[in-house]
């Protein structure tokens, strides 16, 4: 088969690409055509761990937060680039005009020659979920971590590569092109339908030149688009006749309809302009789609704004908590969770389900005066974690999340908010430093010490946590799925074993905890994706991923001219 591609394009970052492509892959796999989700190019510190080749056939049935690991894919030893890939990579291949690494669907299924899993962009996750199938890396071949304003690890088809870390951004293009090509025409001939997701604006003119994610991608596909503005911003269709304006001729006429998204208001309002813009470029508007708050899917580019969470508290009718909410399991009263927002956060995603939790006040900070009254501070990932340590002393922060801990309230830190909460950080090989002193003092909550290595961890893992005290005593015995991204490696600082300080290991390599038994820290990335974690910490349960999938399609449907959507696969 040779798929149909359906590209959504946008306006602007921001003007809702992500979840409108989420929507279409669900709304095509409900018309039982097999459907594929595909972005050539990510920039997010939110990753997912995927299989690493070619995917297996699509997993059918329900999905929800917290998905069982795919058959053959258990948790296991990371594994190691090869000298050609990634980490430890010699000259030669630095200077070869393509990487030497395997192209989709030569080598990277299971038994293959390549490692069986890697690094996508969370928003291809969840849209391969959308899709009703298996997550893999050819979804997102180049993920862009940034660890600094004008830095990014680099990560191709999966795996971490040093060298195109290391070149200019210009002189990637044609290194990474046959891999996005490769990826993109194997998911062509296993799908019906592929959805493709553009990056910011097809019309940014300082890099069209360069371009390996939206034109040089629509055209290899023959993709028909759509181009999506944010109608709340303001601007809208300046924002859509100026974008198409600035197309090259040929790549005009593959925009196949406008969309107008986050809308409120009376519709009635835009008459005449979808009218006056059609009659100058030729391209009617499809869908006006209304503001739709709490959609559900995480935040991909950034912290959720704590008004605007309530504000979608309020539209979604959540007035106040009922009276006969379930209280958490932890605290007889509302508990208030606080996410320390560091400047390389990572994987912020995985508290999506936490917004929905009745009961809990879930906010962002980032000065000591946000913690007050928290009943829990978490410590999320980090992307460079000792720069994002600095900050968090220059912010007064450590010294609150000390008090915080001493007076009994609960602290959780999460694979690099672990690491912070250990004793000391060992970084010989400049692995996040980047030549900076990476060795320096931790918090001093955990009596932990952790070494970064070259080599990263990335693997899916299910674990059960053993006994557990404390404020975190009702974990004790519960079966967490997850996954892990990291290149720290932490283990019991022995000098303050030999004085007596050790830490409690409630999962033996992954957590512990202090003496007190109110300071945890753990490797697995999305725990309150999981359902058990959810019911034994807050005895509440999140909106199942499918009602999320389902809600988003219908949405979408609801707001287009009838018969929009199948015309765009005619």
């Amino acid at each position: 088969m040779t798929a149909r591609c359906i590209m959504v394009l946008g306006t602007s970052s921001g003007a809702g690409k992500s979840w409108i492509a989420t929507a279409l892959c669900r709304h095509y796999a409900n018309q039982g055509l097999k459907v594929a989700p595909f972005k050539a190019q990510n920039m997010s510190n939110n990753a997912r761990v995927v299989a690493g080749g070619v995917a297996s056939s699509p997993a059918g049935g329900r999905v929800g937060w917290g998905q069982p690991m795919p058959a053959g894919h258990a948790a296991g030893p990371s594994p190691q680039p090869s000298p050609q890939r990634g980490e430890g990579a010699n000259a030669k291949a630095a200077s070869s005009a393509v990487l030497p690494l395997p192209l989709a669907g030569e080598g990277w299924g299971e038994g293959g020659g390549a490692a069986s899993l890697g690094e996508i962009g969370s928003a291809q996750y969840f849209q391969a979920l959308a899709a009703r199938a298996e997550p893999d890396v050819r979804m997102n071949p180049l993920l862009l971590k940034p660890e600094a304003d004008t830095r990014s690890q680099v990560v191709l088809m999966g795996q971490v590569s040093r060298e195109l870390t290391e070149l200019p951004w210009r002189a990637r293009g044609e290194r990474v092109w046959p891999h996005i090509a490769a990826a993109l025409d194997a998911l062509r001939a296993e799908n019906d339908v592929v959805v493709i997701e553009g990056a910011g604006s097809p019309a940014e003119i300082n890099l069209m030149a360069t371009d390996v994610v939206n034109l040089r991608v629509a055209r290899h596909a023959d993709a028909r688009c759509l181009l999506v503005a944010d109608i709340d911003r303001g601007g809208a269709f300046a924002h859509l006749y100026g974008t198409w304006a600035l197309l090259p001729p040929e790549d005009r006429a593959r925009i196949k309809g406008f969309v107008l998204n986050k809308f409120r208001g009376d519709a009635a309002l835009l008459a005449p302009a979808p009218e006056q813009l059609r009659q100058l470029t030729g391209v009617p508007t499809v869908a006006v789609v209304p503001m739709r708050f709490g959609h559900g899917l995480p935040e991909e580019d950034g912290v959720f704004d704590e008004v605007q969470h309530r504000v979608e508290r309020w539209a979604l009718g959540v007035r106040r908590e009922p009276e006969d909410t379930q209280r958490p399991t932890l605290n007889a009263e509302p508990q208030h969770v606080a996410i320390v927002a560091y400047p390389r956060i990572s994987n912020l995603d995985e508290f999506q389900p936490l917004k929905n939790v009745p009961g809990l006040r879930l906010s962002w900070v980032r000065t000591p005066a946000a913690l007050h009254g928290a009943d829990t501070v978490i410590l999320p990932g980090s992307k460079a974690t000792a720069s994002d340590l600095a900050w968090l002393r220059a912010q007064g922060l450590d010294a609150a999340i000390a008090q915080h801990a001493a007076r009994g309230a609960r602290v959780l830190g999460i694979c690099g908010g672990l690491q912070m909460l250990g004793e000391a950080l060992i970084d010989l090989h400049g692995v996040e430093s980047r030549g900076a002193d990476g060795n320096g003092p931790g918090l001093g909550l955990l009596p932990l010490v952790t070494a970064f290595d070259p080599h990263k961890t990335v693997r899916r893992t299910e674990a059960r946590f053993g006994e557990a005290v404390g404020a975190w005593s009702a974990l004790s015995g519960v079966t967490a799925s997850g996954y892990e991204i990291h290149s720290g490696q932490t283990a019991q600082h022995p000098a303050m074993a030999a004085g007596g300080d050790v830490a409690r290991e409630v999962i033996p390599g992954l957590a512990w905890q202090n003496a007190a038994g109110n300071v945890l820290g753990c490797y697995l990335h999305g725990l309150f994706e999981d359902a058990a974690v959810l019911r034994a910490l807050f005895g509440a349960r999140a909106p199942s991923l499918d009602a999320v999938f389902d809600g988003l399609a219908d949405a979408l449907e609801r707001s287009c001219e009838p018969g929009a959507l199948k015309a765009l696969l005619a």
